[in-house]
């Protein structure tokens, strides 16, 4: 991340993780190291997987102290294995030690975020199909998360509200149709808005593509009538599957030609990968 976008969109959520940790102090930190002390500490990967969040892990210590200094061995993207020495820090000891579970929770969860997308994005390998992530991100982790996905070989879905006009079942409902919300929309939204429909159906499928939606979302279809919503749209429109898709479930709907498939369980169901701060010591 550029350090313009750092400071205005990250640090904040930085600072505030930190202080959920360090509400006074860090009592146990300042009994054991009452005096500042030049340290230093090894990264370790303690399992297979795709890194990702070093500028964010990093950034939590420069954050407590500004001299804090770097030598990395990986970056974002990189494979890694079990046992292998990523980088080392130099900081104050106290700061090394009362920034460690910050840091390495950030990594830790980017990281498993990044490992599991690539696991699944390897299995769109060959087809047309490329993968989403969804707004199911954990409060005040967005930013992060979603860059994971990516740094894993996913695509960002819209980030928020307001990038783009997505009509889901209650937005319909309010609306009182389809073709009514899409109007509607296209009425209301800024004309570089992108308007996509979630449908359940093949009568709404029909509906959406005569209202001029530029994407269908087909929502929880099964696998027929998916196929059969993609040769009735025929090119129209983007089209998007979605509903419950898994690393497990993937693989069968890349033979339907659909242009997306979202999937929530990125960000909400990838396990963390497992890092570790090793080898403190003074210098």
């Amino acid at each position: 991340m550029d350090p313009i976008n750092m400071k205005l969109n990250a640090d904040h959520y930085i600072l505030e993780a930190l202080a959920e940790d360090i509400t006074s102090e860090d009592v146990t930190t300042n009994a054991v190291m009452p005096t500042a002390k030049p340290g230093q500490v090894d990264l370790i990967c303690k399992q297979d997987g795709i890194i990702c969040g070093l500028e964010f892990f990093k950034r939590v210590f420069t954050l407590l102290d500004e001299t804090s200094e770097f030598d990395m061995k990986v970056k974002d993207g990189d494979s890694v294995v079990e046992g292998q020495l990523m980088g080392t820090i130099k900081s104050d000891i106290r700061v090394l030690l009362s920034g460690e579970r910050t840091a390495l929770n950030y990594l830790q969860r980017m990281s498993g975020i990044a490992t599991y997308t690539h696991s699944v994005a390897k299995l769109l390998e060959g087809s047309k199909t490329q993968l989403l992530d969804t707004r199911k991100t954990t409060p005040n982790n967005r930013l992060f998360e979603k860059y994971a996905v990516t740094v894993g070989g996913g695509h960002n879905h819209r980030y928020n509200l307001s990038d783009g006009v997505l009509l889901k079942d209650n937005h319909i409902g309010a609306a009182g149709s389809v073709s009514a919300a899409v109007k509607m929309a296209k009425e209301y939204a800024p004309f570089v808005r992108k308007i996509e429909v979630e449908v359940e159906n093949l009568d709404m499928v029909k509906e959406a593509v005569e209202a001029g939606a530029d994407i269908i979302m087909l929502d929880n279809m099964s696998h027929d009538d998916m196929r059969a919503a993609v040769e009735l749209i025929a090119g129209r429109a983007k089209t998007e599957c979605s509903g419950n898709i898994t690393k497990e479930n993937i693989k069968a709907i890349t033979d339907i030609g659909v242009d997306y498939v979202s999937s929530g369980a990125l960000t909400h169901s990838a396990p963390i990968m497992d890092i570790s701060m090793k080898n403190l010591h003074e210098i």
